[in-house]
């Protein structure tokens, strides 16, 4: 088993795309892991390709070099696009809006909307697009307010003494996602994080408390 941490840097519904980004990866000297997280069971008995995720995880240390190794890419295929493409449909301010939530679109996008801001005589200098990243960055950091309906049932479960109860506890203390340049951080607010010990605390007792009374109940 690897000691390195991989994160997930990109995900795919097509096994045959996650592939061929992992292998560019590894010619390029970055070390990766491919993981297949599809959903192994579909209750509607429907195969859909929307049950289907592959994973490239990378090193976190070496997601702005994946990042720029993408760029790279996308620039020598610039050439390739014409104004049938519909980015060229885009206005000047749905363009920067690519560019102010680069997570949310791939690197040719990306640097296509550049090019063509840059065609319209509005070219993004290199200072605004890393002032526009750090701003994103920024706001992706914020951790997410979790489900009241889960933190309620999460209190349910865990005074009934069930192991969902201390599983949703786990998962309000723990649970991270991986930004754009690769740092982990807390998804949930500390206030939910808090409610998520309690939960995990009380769902200890209450296991134990069940254990206990089922030992007593059969010793007597």
């Amino acid at each position: 088993m690897s000691q390195e941490t991989f994160l997930t840097y990109q995900k795919f519904n097509d096994q045959a795309a996650a592939s061929e980004l992992a292998q560019f990866f590894g010619e390029n000297g970055l070390a990766y892991e491919l993981e297949d997280s599809s959903i192994n069971f579909d209750v509607s008995f429907a195969y859909s390709e929307l049950n289907k995720e592959f994973r490239v995880k990378l090193r976190s240390t070496d997601f702005k070099r994946a990042d720029e190794l993408l760029q790279e890419l996308s620039q020598k295929s610039i050439e390739l696009a014409d104004e049938s493409h519909y980015l060229y449909q885009f206005s000047d301010e749905e363009l920067m809006g690519i560019l102010q939530k680069p997570d949310e679109w791939n690197a040719f996008d990306i640097v296509l909307a550049q090019h063509i801001l840059q065609e319209r005589g509005k070219e993004v200098s290199k200072e605004a697009l890393a002032q526009l990243r750090s701003e994103r960055l920024s706001y992706l950091r914020e951790p997410e307010q979790a489900s009241r309906f889960w933190i309620f049932a999460g209190y349910f479960c865990a005074i009934l003494g069930g192991g969902l109860g201390m599983f949703i506890g786990w998962h309000l203390i723990y649970h991270k996602r991986t930004l754009p340049n690769g740092e982990s951080v807390f998804a949930y607010t500390s206030n939910d994080r808090k409610d998520g010990n309690i939960i995990f605390v009380i769902s200890i007792i209450s296991v134990i408390l069940v254990i206990a009374y089922k030992v007593l109940r059969h010793d007597s």
